[in-house]
């Protein structure tokens, strides 16, 4: 993070919570699709889209691993916003000059008024943007990761596991929904509740879905069927954040992930999966929430804890069987432009 995005982030923040009222997510999205016959408008090319991402955030972190898992980097190009913004726009304050070197634009925003100027709302990540116009596609995460596994098949790595099975959608669709309202958007109802009462309503609907899902993950290793499914990675980046940001920033703090024993072990299990810990930037996850969010922390200060060293240890999900990468294999490591930065990861001595 450089000096300059975290003041910007000081000097325009936005607003997160309404006073007396509970979080509301604006779920309309630039709904355009890249398919393999281009519909749209859009279709599948390599080398014509580059996804425009934050290790921040946990709907960009979500493409991240799709992408990394599949193989889709040499088709599809990563620029990285760095982990603070303003009310304005996520920043690409990472690269030399603070400009995107492929777009040559210094907010994701830009891209968004070429597609719809004057766009009115949220300008969020993760986002796909059509290099030759400069517009953005979409910002549709949900369907962003979706069709990263069905429409760009052509371009998936020899080996790419199969994360949404057509004999295993609609079990997925469904789990999908319960921990999306619940889990992954639950701890923003907590974190933004306006009044009392709202913040304990989100806080039981959250922590009634974890325990569901700790006695769903007590008997078998991934949440649908025995093999990772877009299901996992979706849960996963919500668990990434829990200890870090969501038990105090966030006062989802009945229990810490680290307490609850079978979602920990799941977890860890997935984080020592190629593909999901070295996604994960720790660092600029804590920089993101304290710095941003300055209604929720309005000192800006950035926890030091909690220790991190926990997450390699063993987990022994392997004894409930399961194959991680079903008939595919583990994705080579990452490019050496991509590797998140030892000293935001987790420590190893």
């Amino acid at each position: 993070m450089t000096e300059g995005s975290d003041t910007a982030a000081k000097n325009n923040p936005g607003s997160y919570v309404t006073g007396g009222q509970e979080f509301v997510r604006d779920t309309k999205y630039i709904d355009t699709r890249i398919t393999a016959d281009g519909r749209d408008g859009y279709p599948v090319e390599a080398g014509r889209y580059r996804l425009v991402a934050a290790r921040a955030c946990p709907w960009a972190n979500r493409t991240l691993i799709v992408r990394r898992l599949l193989g889709l980097e040499d088709a599809i190009s990563l620029g990285l916003c760095g982990p603070t913004h303003d009310a304005d726009s996520w920043t690409f304050d990472l690269d030399p000059g603070g400009v995107d070197p492929v777009l040559g634009i210094p907010r994701i925003k830009d891209a968004y008024e070429k597609r719809i100027p004057g766009y009115p709302k949220g300008i969020t990540v993760p986002a796909i943007v059509d290099i030759p116009s400069g517009a953005v596609v979409t910002n549709d995460f949900p369907q962003i990761t979706i069709d990263f596994e069905l429409e760009w098949t052509a371009f998936h790595r020899d080996g790419a596991p199969q994360l949404y099975p057509e004999h295993l959608r609609d079990e997925i669709d469904e789990v999908n929904r319960g921990v999306y309202t619940e889990v992954n958007n639950g701890v923003y109802r907590c974190g933004f509740a306006g009044s009392q009462d709202a913040y304990e309503k989100a806080y039981a609907r959250l922590f009634t879905k974890l325990d569901e899902l700790s006695a769903r993950l007590s008997t078998r290793r991934y949440l649908v069927g025995d093999t990772i499914t877009e299901a996992d990675v979706r849960l996963f980046t919500t668990l990434a954040r829990f200890d870090a940001v969501y038990h105090g920033h966030f006062k989802t703090n009945r229990s810490k992930l680290s307490e609850m024993p079978v979602l920990w072990a799941y977890a860890r299990d997935l984080f020592q999966t190629p593909g999901f810990g070295d996604t994960t930037d720790f660092v600029q996850i804590k920089q993101h929430y304290y710095i941003v969010h300055t209604d929720v922390n309005p000192t800006g200060i950035v926890p030091v804890g909690p220790d991190l060293t926990n997450w390699l240890t063993p987990h022994h999900r392997e004894e409930l069987g399961g194959r991680p990468f079903g008939d595919g294999t583990p994705p080579p490591p990452p490019r050496p432009d991509e590797v998140v930065p030892a000293q935001n990861w987790v420590p190893t001595a």
